[in-house]
């Protein structure tokens, strides 16, 4: 593992993948019929068949009249029962720092991985360093784990940490990215001592009676910690056995590096969940450059939009402008991201009422803390908006949804602001119902990480905000009501990039343990596919172009091996990509 690419997770997410070829000549013209055919159009919902001719849609409609479009040319597909819908539209996920964490330590807890413990945690770490040199101290990096899942419901400490290694420094990062934990060689590594104070904007973890550090770093304090410690090592030095992997091979082409490996690997990954449109959520630094380069080689399979952290990018902003809304190679620039707080699994976010229970070493009146001042908000979203271009605000906690509608309503007073932009709203999850009026009367867009009600559902019941706050959080039924269009998202990696088990968080709002979190916030299989399609393409202003099968529109498309809308909701998440396909073009298909 080369630790720079590592660390890119939380820092400077890395590169993207795809292939060189345009595949252009490759269109066929294809029809399918034989199974349901969804279009997300509600004048016409469901159709027997679907023409494509050079990547775009030519027809949808009955078997027959699509028939009088084709020729003998045209390849005909059967379904075979098997249910076909637009391409998932991905509008907050985080491509390259999956990317830049292919090579870490996988931490994460069940359902998606095994470390359910702080011992699992530790025999994990043991694992990967057992399989190391002895000679090695380039530092180990773990990323995934959860104190909301893990039957300790804690951080692990420093002193838990040595006690894999008291030489090597070993540094975890929460499944939220918003923390971190360090061992004793991590902490004076990266210069920090139990005199150090907090960064603006970051927390370091103390013991409460000592005063001491206990090696966990929140939001800023773990994001300095990372870039002091990229500073500090050999990015060509190996920490991880498996660098010596072969060449990633596309097309014609050998790729020998690891970041563009592990990005079209990442890449996969969303393409093996069916999305054909990718969002970077938060670029950073080189990343930036790095997305650019992989564009210029015709590397990318899906449309790749991104949004780059505007205060890490704010000096390049009049640089950057030119390429917002210009897809080149498969690349857009799709608007500019602020981090307004942190995460409410972590207990990071920023809330205007305390956290149920308060992490270790916090009072009882600890509601979390914001990341930006609204002078600061305010300032930097007023040049955004005086430049037409649009913005994603990370708002978990209610107060930091405050900010952000009192910033917004600010800049709209001053005729500044236009709904038009399609500002959103991401996560929202500790949303009151007096937002929902607010959100609407701004022309806001709420983009809910509807995965939390089945993943950390239990977490937010009884440990962060309470059964009553727990019950409003990712309100789309409400949303629903008032009339206000919303999306739903996966976070990627915080979860893996599964819009799939985000529709049946949404429509069943069922948590680990059987739990119904909020029953008069479900919705239909309907309006939540409506939310991963046609509602996200118009969230990044694509709606001419992707979101539903309609003639005129790019011909991006996923396979089902069952109907979202006939099957059983609570058996939604049981449902599998089958085949997903890029204008016109299979880009992946599962192996029987």
């Amino acid at each position: 593992m080369k630790l720079k690419l590592i660390l890119l997770f939380t820092v400077i997410a890395i590169l993207g993948s795809c292939q060189k070829k345009s595949a252009k000549d490759e269109m066929a013209d294809l029809m399918y019929f034989g199974g349901p055919i969804i279009t997300m159009e509600d004048a016409n919902l469901q159709v027997e068949a679907v023409l494509l001719k050079k990547g775009k849609i030519l027809f949808a409609g009955t078997k027959a009249d699509a028939e009088k479009y084709i020729d003998a040319k045209t390849a005909q597909v059967d379904l075979e029962g098997k249910t076909l819908l637009p391409g998932f539209i991905d509008v907050h996920g985080h491509l390259t720092s999956r990317a830049g964490m292919m090579q870490a330590v996988d931490l994460s807890p069940d359902p998606y991985g095994t470390v359910n413990s702080i011992p699992d945690l530790q025999k994990a770490l043991k694992k990967q360093l057992d399989q190391l040199p002895t000679s090695n101290q380039q530092p180990l990096i773990g990323n995934g784990y959860d104190d909301a899942i893990m039957i300790e419901h804690r951080h692990p400490t420093k002193e838990e940490l040595d006690a894999v290694s008291s030489t090597v420094p070993i540094i975890v990062i929460h499944a939220s990215g918003h923390a971190s934990v360090g061992n004793s060689a991590l902490l004076q590594l990266v210069g920090l001592s139990d005199s150090s104070a907090d960064p603006e904007g970051g927390h370091l973890g103390r013991y409460p009676k000592t005063g001491k550090l206990n090696g966990k770093l929140e939001e800023n304090a773990s994001f300095i910690a990372l870039l002091t410690l990229m500073q500090k090592v050999d990015p060509t030095a190996s920490s991880t056995p498996n660098d010596s992997e072969d060449a990633y091979t596309v097309g014609a082409d050998t790729l020998q590096s690891v970041a563009l490996k592990n990005l079209m690997k990442a890449q996969e990954e969303w393409l093996s969940y069916g999305q054909t449109t990718i969002c970077d959520g938060r670029t950073m630094g080189e990343s930036l450059g790095l997305l650019k380069e992989a564009a210029d080689k015709h590397l990318f399979k899906a449309d790749i939009v991104y949004f780059p952290d505007y205060e890490n990018v704010k000096k390049d902003f009049e640089q950057l402008k030119p390429d917002y809304m210009k897809y080149k190679n498969r690349l857009k620039l799709a608007g500019f991201k602020f981090s307004d707080d942190g995460s409410p699994q972590g207990k990071t976010a920023w809330l205007t009422q305390p956290y149920l229970v308060p992490p270790e070493g916090q009072s009882p009146d600890y509601k979390g803390f914001p990341i930006f001042t609204d002078d600061v908000l305010y300032t930097d979203l007023k040049t955004l908006f005086q430049n037409n271009i649009t913005a994603q605000l990370h708002v978990n906690g209610d107060a930091a949804i405050d900010q952000a509608i009192r910033v917004i309503q600010q800049l709209k007073d001053e005729e500044i602001y236009k709904p038009e932009l399609r500002v959103t709203l991401i996560h929202v999850q500790n949303s009151r119902p007096d937002h929902i009026q607010k959100i609407k009367d701004l022309g806001l867009i709420p983009s809910y990480f509807s995965t939390h009600t089945y993943l950390w559902g239990d977490w937010h019941y009884s440990s962060v905000f309470g059964p009553e706050r727990a019950a409003f959080i990712s309100p789309a039924q409400s949303a629903l009501k008032a009339g206000i269009l919303f999306t739903i998202h996966h976070d990627a990696p915080v979860t893996p990039p599964d819009l799939i088990t985000a529709v049946y968080a949404a429509v069943n709002r069922k948590t680990r343990s059987g739990r119904i979190l909020g029953p008069n916030e479900r919705i239909s299989a309907l309006e939540a596919l409506k939310a991963i399609t046609i509602k996200g393409a118009y969230q990044l202003q694509e709606e001419a172009s992707k979101g539903s099968i309609k003639a005129g529109k790019l011909a991006d498309l996923v396979i089902l091996d069952q109907n979202p809308l006939t099957i059983n909701p609570a058996q939604l998440r049981d449902i599998k990509v089958m085949e997903t396909i890029k204008e016109g073009i299979t880009v992946y298909k599962r192996k029987s």
